[in-house]
């Protein structure tokens, strides 16, 4: 977890990774977007970005489970907010179909990522259980 003497944590998932790129995509992105969507649609994409990767590190310092388990449920549900927000950009003819299609293909590796470290948590909660015997 440390390195360099720096405290990696969260920055070392696969999941937080991915969704931070995602977030500067998304970043440079708005800043192409027209003036008139600055509180409506730049905001809600950057914020549905910024919130993928602020769950998971939120996730990653809660102490339980279930509260673990939440956050990163909380940042799935960001990826596909998100995805919602960028069919509004090319309904709205802000963004090509083709723009659009990369970010989607980058919003699906994000949400299986993240579905990857849920079944990990999942994986790992069942395998620390204490195991029933039925003959005790």
């Amino acid at each position: 977890m440390e390195q360099d003497g720096f405290y990696r944590g969260f920055k070392e998932l696969k999941c937080w990774q991915e969704g931070r790129e995602l977030r500067k995509c998304i970043s440079e992105l708005s800043k192409t977007l027209p003036d008139s969507e600055k509180y409506l649609l730049i905001s809600q994409m950057n914020r549905a970005a910024r919130s993928i990767t602020a769950n998971i590190a939120e996730g990653y310092g809660r102490f339980t489970y279930t509260e673990t388990r939440h956050f990163f449920i909380q940042a799935r549900g960001s990826v596909t907010e998100l995805m919602d927000h960028v069919t509004v950009a090319v309904d709205e003819h802000y963004l090509t179909e083709e723009i659009a299609g990369t970010i989607e293909k980058q919003c699906e590796a994000v949400f299986k990522l993240i579905n990857g470290y849920i079944a990990y948590l999942d994986k790992s909660k069942k395998e620390r259980a204490p195991q029933h015997n039925p003959n005790s």
